[in-house]
């Protein structure tokens, strides 16, 4: 039980890094400016990011219309979640 502050640590930066990725490269876009690579975006949200990826995209209304973007990044967050509902279980 003692790893469960250092978890949701990590976790929180994870997700704050996706949500400043997805937030960056929307003003990028808004400039005109070398963007941020998709797949950067995915790996972010796929690596314990998916709510900060899909609060980015709902806050920042980035992305939304790309499709691959609407299914994953939801798809990446409830997965996540089980697994963390799963890793909790067995702590």
């Amino acid at each position: 039980m003692k790893a469960i502050p250092i978890i949701a640590a990590v976790l929180a930066v994870l997700n704050l890094l996706s949500f400043c990725l997805m937030a960056y490269d929307k003003r990028l876009a808004k400039t005109g400016r070398r963007r941020v690579p998709e797949k950067t975006l995915f790996l972010a949200a796929a690596c314990f990011g998916g709510l900060g990826g899909v609060l980015g995209m709902i806050l920042c209304r980035h992305k939304t219309k790309h499709w691959y973007f609407k299914l994953f990044f939801p798809l990446f967050l409830i997965v996540q979640i089980g697994l963390l509902a799963v890793g909790y279980r067995f702590l």
